[in-house]
């Protein structure tokens, strides 16, 4: 797409939710590898960073503390609390984002995809992904060696809870092959773009074609 259509197309929310361990994260760095126009929404938590987590471009990692002081000063879209932690998205680089023509991912739960829907509803495009079964989910967490057993019931339990609120969401997937998933993904993400409404530098276009 030119410059001046980008510029004149209104941005898409594209969320990625799923339980821990089912590939969303993987998911979400396929699509901004490959999808010039697609930037990650950068979170802030309050969960301390895990190795090789570097502030600002995984988490804006936040006290407590920092945290209210930004609920309190609606600095966030949507926030959240999962696992004991709390998650927000920040407020003032999407809007900007959505208002310059480009999309935007959000590796979010399903508390955060209610929140952002509610507060652009016109923009949100949320996609839940599925395990192929529970038993792949458990053994996909024991794979990665970094959880106690103790952690795992934990993110099992949390996982049937995530799994819960999957009709919320416009598209539901099962994520049974990584390749397939991903391109499924990129083909709802050009859906959204292509939305009549979304489009506006269509009217005068149109207009255009009809004078000729």
């Amino acid at each position: 797409m030119s410059s001046d259509r980008l510029a004149a197309r209104r941005g898409v929310c594209l969320v990625l939710s799923a339980a821990p361990g089912v590939g969303k994260t993987s998911i979400s760095r396929e699509l901004l590898a490959t999808e010039g126009d697609l930037a990650l929404s950068i979170s802030a938590t309050t969960r301390a960073p895990r190795p090789g987590e570097r502030e600002g471009t995984h988490y804006f990692f936040k006290t407590p503390e920092e945290f209210a002081a930004m609920v309190e000063a609606d600095g966030f879209i949507e926030h959240a609390s999962f696992l004991g932690r709390s998650y927000g998205t920040p407020r003032a680089p999407v809007e900007a984002a959505l208002e310059s023509g480009r999309d935007v991912l959000f590796d979010i739960e399903w508390q955060g995809h209610r929140l952002l829907k509610e507060a652009l509803p016109g923009d949100v495009v949320g996609v839940f992904l599925l395990p192929p079964s529970i038993r792949e989910l458990e053994r996909r967490l024991r794979g990665r060696g970094q959880d106690s057993p103790e952690e795992i019931a934990r993110r099992m339990a949390a996982a049937r809870d995530e799994i819960s609120h999957w009709e919320e969401f416009d598209h539901v997937l099962v994520n049974e092959d990584f390749q397939d998933t991903a391109q499924a993904v990129r083909a709802i993400l050009q859906a959204a773009r292509g939305e009549r409404a979304r489009q506006r530098w269509l009217p005068d276009f149109v207009a255009g074609l009809l004078r000729e």
